[in-house]
């Protein structure tokens, strides 16, 4: 049974691996290389991962040991705490009260110190507090009432509101969600910390701007320009962005902890020529959506593991056009054969949009019998929601990807009975963006519009992606009763609350039906048998979480 929610605490496979790598290493005939090439399922435009777009990417997967923090998601999505970090202590539980401790050696590529300014940035960017910023979740940030920060220092308080005891605290500043306040402080030759703490307006809307863009990656950004704005906390660090949009990771001389065990990693976004790098030997691992590559071969010279995500793939439909009136989406969910979708992926039929889909009485609650209407095709009652009207819908992607196509000529088939024309939009740059600016009427894509596992690790967390007002809401969708529930659930531990809270949402969603859960995403896991210490992980940071302590024997 798995749990509701990813516990803080050592993972033992994650002690094990980190501790097995030297041994196995000395036990093989050959040496470490110098290079490891890794491709992901997303995009890599950005290394701030906490934007909209960012957090769709693939950046997670990348950048989990380039951008570290006060703890990493292992390879059961738990939170593992990150001493090389820094540290957390639980001063007052009522209200919740952390002090973080920085590490006083953390220091930045760039010879800048980690400071707790960073945690602010953090904070003031997905707190939802402060306008202008295009995060993509505010959870538990927003509960954050005040963060007490010296410029400079290495040691911040962070207070929530009352009754807001937030269970999942330590998915708050994590890998890949602190970035270098001093970059946008020096860009715009301000203080940052301030700013946002004395509330200035002007600066803020300069810093949020700032936050939002200058992170963005670039191919043939100059070396000066990346050292400059893109440095690292961690093992690694960027080099260069590739044409095409790979991103070389190297080890980073400044970094304060064990050092990387390979010192060059390239990352490169899935194209559609992954089965002819794993027959040529030029990818060491593939961590890819299953089937969004096609029926994979692998090779004598490959282990390949197949598990399951903790995200939901799922049809997002868009807040205006044709689709804004609930009757269509209705009519769409209803022609959509969600069986025959989830037997192709070979995957379970997902009715969770608030939890993912396990087989426990929790991830049960959300299985009410307003979910079986919408299980099979059915064109009858897509064209009674219609009134026998037409419906034309644009159902977009990031492609390549074969198993999204299988699912939009899927839905096309079922649903033309019931007037609905379907037409396919792929493109490498299709996301949540292009469902907001109207480009596009559905967007098939895992939690939070994420083209990998989209996941946070936290089902409560997770959940936001329905809140009001959350930047990965792409559908638009607001609800002070589900608002109401979301909360509840990012502090309540009791079982039976939870699943109280999840029965109740469940009529409310399927009735608005903003989405249109599908099945749990399948991972495909490719990794050359000479690759040591690689395993899979359920969140959105994949593979690459513990990517410091690979080695590939050559």
């Amino acid at each position: 049974m798995m749990p509701w929610r990813r516990r803080m605490g050592a993972s033992g496979l994650a002690v094990m691996l980190t501790a097995l790598v030297p041994a196995l290493l000395t036990g093989c005939s050959g040496s470490a290389a110098g290079q490891v090439d890794y491709v992901v399922d997303g995009a890599l435009d950005s290394y701030n991962t906490n934007t909209v777009s960012g957090a769709a990417s693939a950046g997670a997967q990348a950048f989990a040991r380039t951008l570290t923090g006060f703890g990493y998601h292992g390879p059961d999505g738990q939170v593992v705490a990150d001493h090389d970090f820094g540290s957390i202590s639980l001063v007052g539980g009522s209200p919740l009260v952390l002090d973080y401790q920085i590490a006083d050696n953390a220091v930045y590529s760039d010879g800048k110190p980690v400071t707790c300014d960073d945690l602010v940035l953090a904070w003031a960017a997905q707190s939802g507090r402060f306008p202008g910023f295009d995060a993509a979740s505010q959870a538990g940030y927003v509960d954050v009432t005040s963060i007490d920060c010296q410029p400079g220092q290495k040691k911040a308080r962070v207070s929530f509101a009352p009754d807001r005891n937030i269970v999942d605290y330590n998915q708050l500043f994590t890998a890949t969600a602190i970035l270098p306040s001093h970059v946008i402080a020096e860009e715009l030759g301000i203080d940052t910390t301030a700013s946002l703490l004395g509330n200035n307006a002007p600066n803020i809307a300069r810093i949020a701007q700032t936050w939002n863009t200058t992170w963005n990656l670039k191919p043939g950004t100059e070396a000066g320009v990346i050292a400059k704005h893109f440095p690292s906390s961690g093992p690694y660090k960027v080099e260069s962005v590739m044409d095409g949009g790979a991103v070389v990771l190297v080890a980073n001389d400044k970094w304060w902890g064990p050092k990387p065990m390979t010192k060059r990693v390239t990352v490169w976004p899935q194209k559609a020529d992954i089965q002819d790098r794993v027959n040529d030997k030029s990818a060491d691992i593939v961590d890819v959506a299953a089937g969004s590559s096609g029926a994979l071969a692998t090779p004598d010279n490959y282990r390949r593991t197949d598990a399951p995500s903790d995200g939901i793939e799922q049809l997002i439909f868009a807040p205006a056009g044709p689709l804004a009136d609930v009757a269509a989406r209705r009519a769409v969910a209803s022609c959509t054969p969600r069986d025959v979708i989830a037997r192709d992926a070979q995957s379970p039929i997902a009715n969770a949009r608030l939890h993912p889909a396990v087989d426990d009485a929790i991830g049960q609650a959300e299985n009410i019998p307003e979910a079986a209407r919408f299980l099979k095709a059915d064109p009858v009652a897509a064209r009674g929601e219609l009134k026998n009207k037409p419906l034309p819908v644009r159902i977009g992607y990031r492609g390549p990807n074969a198993r999204l196509a299988a699912i939009v000529g899927a839905i096309a088939k079922a649903c033309g009975p019931a007037g609905i024309t379907v037409s396919d939009v792929t493109s490498d740059s299709v996301g949540p963006q292009a469902l907001k600016d109207g480009k596009i009427d559905v967007l098939l894509a895992s939690t939070g519009g994420a083209t990998g596992s989209g996941s946070t690790g936290s089902s409560a967390m997770d959940a936001y992606d329905l809140h009001t007002g959350n930047g990965n809401n792409a559908s638009g969708f607001t609800n002070g009763q589900v608002d109401g529930i979301i909360a509840s659930l990012a502090v309540s531990a009791d079982p039976a609350d939870l699943v109280r809270l999840l029965a109740e949402s469940a009529p409310v969603l399927w009735g608005a039906m903003p989405t249109l859960p599908l099945y749990r995403q399948q991972r495909t896991l490719l990794a050359s048998k000479k690759m040591y210490a690689v395993g899979t992980n359920p969140s959105r940071w994949g593979a690459g979480w513990n990517m410091d302590r690979w080695v590939l024997v050559r």
